[in-house]
Formats: C-alpha cells, sequence, structure tokens
C-alpha cells in the first residue's frame, strides 16, 4: 500500500484527484492539507511515501514545501501536481528536489502511473513537461555533453551501469533485476552517484545520464 498526503488550496481539486485516487487499490490518502505548512506538519505525523503538492498555495507555496520536505522528510518522495507547466516552475521543482511533475489537465492514469514510479524509487515527468525539459537539453547539447562526461569520469563502472539504467527510467527494483543484484545494493549505488555528481535527486542524475549519452 502506497499512503499518500494530498496538498492543495482547493477543496474541489483535492476532492477530484482523491476520487482518481481512489480508483487503485493500492493508494490510501492519509491526510490532506490546504496549505504548504499544513503539508509539511502532517508528512511529519503521517509519515507518506508520496507527497502531491500544488505549487501555489498559501502561507507556504508548493516549491518552499518541497524544499524542506526534501530536508526533514527526505524519504517521501514529492510530486508537484499542477496546473502551472512553466519552465520556470519546472527548473525550481528539480532543483528542490521534487521526483517527479505532474499536470492537473493530464490523463488521470498519468497520475496514477508517476505516483507508483516514484513509490518505487523512480522519477516521473509528464510527457508534456518531458518533452519541453528535452527541448531545453537540446540547445547546447554539445557543451553539456561535454561537461556531463567529465563528471561521470570519477564513476566506477557498475556506478556508470546503475545511472545508464537510472537514465532510462528504471527502479531501483527494477535495476537490481536487470544487474542481478539486491535492491539494497541498487540505492547504495544511486545515493553513491547522487553524491558524486553532487545533484539532489534522481532527476537531474538521469538528465546527466543522458547530456554524458549512457542512455541511447
Amino acid at each position: 500500500m502506497i499512503r499518500l498526503l494530498l496538498a492543495d488550496d482547493e477543496a474541489m481539486i483535492r476532492a477530484g484527484v482523491r476520487a482518481i485516487l481512489a480508483a487503485d487499490p493500492e493508494l490510501d490518502v492519509v491526510a490532506e492539507a490546504a496549505d504548504g505548512r499544513q503539508a509539511v506538519d502532517l508528512t511529519l505525523s503521517h509519515h507518506p511515501d508520496v507527497v502531491l503538492l500544488d505549487i501555489r498555495m498559501p502561507k507556504l507555496d508548493g516549491l518552499s514545501a518541497a524544499a524542506e520536505l526534501k530536508r526533514v522528510a527526505p524519504r517521501t518522495a514529492v510530486v508537484m501536481l499542477t496546473t502551472f507547466g512553466e519552465d520556470d516552475y519546472i527548473a525550481k521543482a528539480l532543483d528542490v528536489g521534487a521526483s517527479g511533475f505532474l499536470l492537473k489537465s493530464g490523463d488521470p492514469r498519468e497520475l496514477l502511473a508517476g505516483i507508483h514510479a516514484v513509490a518505487d524509487g523512480a522519477a516521473y515527468l509528464s510527457p508534456k513537461v518531458a518533452q519541453r525539459v528535452i527541448s531545453q537539453l537540446a540547445g547546447g547539447r554539445m557543451a553539456r555533453g561535454a561537461q556531463a562526461r567529465d563528471r561521470i569520469e570519477g564513476l566506477t563502472e557498475r556506478e556508470r551501469e546503475v545511472l545508464a539504467l537510472l537514465g532510462a527510467g528504471m527502479s531501483n527494483a527494477e535495476i537490481a533485476r536487470e544487474l542481478h543484484i539486491v535492491e539494497g545494493t541498487v540505492k547504495a549505488y544511486v545515493s553513491a552517484i547522487l553524491t558524486r555528481l553532487d545533484v539532489r535527486n534522481r532527476v537531474q542524475a538521469a538528465i546527466v545520464a543522458h547530456e554524458a549519452g549512457l542512455v541511447t
């Protein structure tokens, strides 16, 4: 069972999202918050696996709440669920450590898929968001590719294998099966990779993997 906290300042939006989540028997909404500060407080008391955050909320906006959650509850995955898909919001969400970015206008199946992905240790961007990120990466790709290859120089061969599979969107469990190792070992490799690359989360590590040419 995946435990969820839903944070949005609009009660009707929360009700709609809750109805979508109720269709999946593996999801359980353990708490709801109407602002970012409440979302942080309820996370500390309910310990959900995933927090769904709107970006524009009172008292503490979603981006600030996401940053605080990664500090006080690092094991909880954060997914931004918003109407706003502007590039600046996407970049800031990834920078503060969000594991997913979904649009409220997207297919409900994207929401369910994204929750399962981040709960399993992977990262997830809605298709529209992913297209925008890829488009941004395309500009200046050669220069960033050289920089990314320099960054992965310090990784071991096994760490590069793990990074490549991470970049391909695999979860820890899937990487473990692919490399015939236990999931705990994968988690240790991922933690080491994030530290060596000096990145905050799997999304940023995946971007480095793509820029370095580890993912075809």
